[in-house]
């Protein structure tokens, strides 16, 4: 089975997702084509074009299978290609441009959307790798239409895509694979239909099936101390509220130290040129590191945080519980589906300073570390084979 693997803006999760997913299936011959994640506006509006001017061999081949990421126009390139259209189209949605929050300073992304928009609706297979993106993109899709000039019959084509659409996580390594073949920092931030779901894992429920506390021998420090920070430097990540929540146990006393990582770019929320001055006496890292040293410093927290505003699965963050780490999530987005109650606080800063508060200060009050083997590849295989295989 020949499969062309279309990625539009190779970010790191991304090519995480590609790379892994092709290891993975090795039967399947592959064909993968893609464009550096840069220049946004013009990159997810100009893909078909660039490709059709740089890889037009490659693209007058014949496929099975066309996977494409969300950011790929789907809908443009099949029709500057057309015997792409006899292949079965199926698109994966890493994330959806309706739920991403737009700061008072960014202009609205409708083109963005539209692409989202025509590419599922070109597609003959959908897959969200949360419920939550999935919901988000149809809610959002659908409010967002509702504010067009034409009062267009969106409704049913979109709940239509509800009901036919496919959710499977990224996978996240297996955790009994040697450490030389994991792929290369997982982390996507830290570099400078259920029908499928396998053996009766759904994605919208794991919070209270799968994700039980881990009930095997591990080795647990007497109190966490290590806080991790692994998230982009950007203001939807919310680190307003992680470094005011920090700045007060500071000023009470908690002890706690602080691995600042995640990726950074030439502009960055001032709170964190704030943070490194008030909280130089916690701090242990600052900044993307290395591979090995990033490592290490996951392998070494008791705790890592998110308090963002924007996550559709959160790969960092399973990355860190994986390696030993106590997940500390918000109340909201795709968090409740993946998460037991313990495991998340209420979104407010009040409820983080409560609960980082107990957790550093009364061993007792910590949940058990989390087994992660239901986010692993080993659990997912299947599905995606046979989301590959099916009907071509």
């Amino acid at each position: 089975m020949r499969v062309l693997l279309l990625s539009a803006y190779e970010a790191v999760s991304h090519r995480y997702w590609a790379q892994s997913l092709m290891a993975q299936l090795e039967e399947v011959s592959w064909t993968q084509l893609s464009l550096p994640p840069r220049h946004f506006a013009w990159r997810i509006r100009g893909n078909p074009l660039s490709w059709m001017l740089k890889e037009h061999d490659t693209l007058s081949q014949s496929f099975d299978v066309v996977l494409a990421t969300s950011m790929v126009d789907l809908a443009t390139l099949v029709g500057l290609f057309p015997h792409l259209g006899r292949a079965k189209k199926v698109v994966y949605f890493h994330e959806n441009q309706f739920a991403y929050p737009e700061s008072s300073d960014q202009m609205p992304q409708v083109e963005a959307k539209m692409v989202n928009l025509y590419t599922a609706l070109a597609a003959d297979s959908v897959v969200f790798n949360s419920a939550y993106n999935r919901d988000s993109f149809i809610d959002g899709a659908r409010a967002f239409l509702k504010k067009m000039p034409e009062n267009l019959p969106a409704a049913k084509p979109l709940e239509a895509i509800r009901e036919r659409a496919m959710v499977l996580p990224v996978p996240i390594p297996d955790s009994t694979a040697p450490e030389n073949l994991a792929p290369e920092n997982l982390a996507p931030e830290n570099l400078a239909p259920e029908n499928l779901a396998p053996e009766n894992v759904e994605l919208e429920n794991l919070a209270s099936k799968n994700l039980a506390p881990c009930q095997q021998t591990v080795f647990q420090k007497m109190v966490p101390q290590r806080i991790i920070w692994n998230h982009r430097w950007e203001y939807d990540k919310n680190p307003d509220d992680f470094f005011t929540v920090l700045f007060a146990l500071s000023e009470a006393g908690v002890a706690f130290e602080l691995a600042v990582l995640g990726q950074r770019f030439r502009q960055v929320p001032a709170i964190f040129a704030e943070a490194e001055q008030r909280l130089a006496k916690h701090i242990v890292a600052w900044e993307p590191q290395p591979e090995e040293a990033y490592r290490e410093l996951l392998d070494s927290a008791d705790i890592v945080v998110s308090t963002t505003w924007h996550e559709f699965q959160g790969l960092a963050i399973m990355e860190a519980a994986q390696r030993g780490a106590l997940p500390l999530v918000p109340d909201r987005l795709c968090f409740p589906a993946l998460y037991p109650p313990a495991y998340r606080y209420d979104g407010t800063r009040e409820g983080l300073y409560d609960r980082l508060s107990a957790w550093l200060n009364d061993p007792a009050t910590r949940p058990e570390l989390l087994d992660t083997t239901a986010w692993e590849w080993p659990a997912w295989r299947e599905a995606y084979r046979q989301l590959l295989m099916s009907s071509t």
